[in-house]
């Protein structure tokens, strides 16, 4: 006979002591007393049979088992939440979309605006993170699949493809000077580090391999295992990173990153559109999927054109700081 389900209410507020690490911030959330969060913790506990909190000196820590407890109880909540809002009828003209970390934060969310201007009505939930789910369990209307053609999931649609590139401030690329890979001894260098350990994308190891410098020993090196936080570093001037192009390009067109480096390889993993069957006929999700495919028709003609960056900021500067060449006089007939 299976034990009973702890009760909701225990539930809840270990997600927020969890979430907060304090007994006092989750009271505030939940309009409890600090008392009653620990009580509700103590019970959980003991339903449980094992500790889900370290208790030290003004601080909690999450045990193994809270940890795992806490992911479980974070997503029988938001199922929970959102079958409700379904049941309600407030999901109608919500559309719920599944995406990585990268991909969202660099090429969706600064596009975001153009949409919401023609469809204010819809209301739009980003579930970012870098796991593949279940869009039907996981009540996901659409999904961009970052993979190599043989792991596209039947039906998907590619949307673009991409280049590995070279990026970093205009600045580092000026001065010492970024001109051929062999330079990039001089430069530290962004590495991204998948956080299940699997091997990414790219690695400056292979791209150094590919160019000829294999055993090239950089200036130094940093390491991230979430992307927009590693191309946030090459905004600002930390080091130099390598960068799949679509979700660059933009940063490179305004001007807050360069590719200072011709040496551009080509990538086997693209884009690809999917999208839950049964939420294939709803309006929204049809009006977001013929926004979304001519915004990658756009980025597959941006694509076309190749952001080198050094050229085009040496003249800006020219055009902006340099005092102009006085015409030649015109002769006379």
């Amino acid at each position: 006979m299976q034990r009973p389900l702890p009760p909701l209410d225990l539930v809840r507020g270990f997600d927020a002591a969890a979430r907060y690490l304090s007994f006092t911030r989750a009271a505030t959330e939940l309009f409890l007393t600090q008392s009653a969060i620990s009580r509700q913790i103590k019970a959980l506990e003991e339903h449980l049979g094992v500790a889900l909190f370290q208790r030290r000196h003004r601080a909690l820590v999450l045990t193994d088992a809270g940890r795992h407890f806490h992911q479980a109880a974070t997503d029988a909540l938001r199922l929970l939440q959102e079958a409700a809002v379904r049941i309600r009828g407030g999901g109608a003209r919500r559309l719920t979309l599944s995406m990585t970390i990268g991909f969202a934060s660099l090429w969706l969310i600064p596009r975001l605006n153009d949409f919401r201007a023609h469809h204010p009505d819809i209301d739009i939930r980003i579930d970012a993170n870098n796991r593949l789910i279940d869009l039907k369990r996981e009540e996901v209307d659409i999904a961009i699949r970052y993979c190599t053609p043989d792991l596209a999931p039947a039906g998907a649609q590619r949307l673009f493809g991409e280049q590995v590139i070279v990026v970093c401030t205009p600045r580092l690329a000026d001065a010492p000077g970024l001109a051929a890979p062999a330079d990039l001894a001089r430069q530290i260098l962004l590495h991204y580090e998948r956080p299940d350990g699997t091997a990414p994308w790219s690695t400056w190891d292979v791209w150094l391999e590919v160019q000829g410098v294999a055993g090239l020993k950089p200036a130094g090196s940093i390491g991230f295992t979430v992307f927009d936080q590693l191309i946030q570093a090459a905004i600002d001037g930390q080091g130099v990173a390598l960068a799949p192009s679509p979700l660059v390009r933009r940063l490179l067109a305004d001007g807050k990153l360069v590719a200072p480096l011709k040496a551009v390889t080509g990538s086997a993993r693209a884009y690809y559109l999917l999208v839950e069957a049964a939420a294939a006929a709803r309006p929204q999700v049809r009006q977001f999927i013929e926004w979304l495919l001519a915004q990658a028709q756009e980025e597959v003609r941006a694509g076309t054109e190749q952001f080198y960056g050094r050229k085009p900021v040496r003249a800006a500067r020219a055009s902006a700081h340099s005092p102009r060449k006085p015409a030649r006089p015109r002769k006379r007939a």
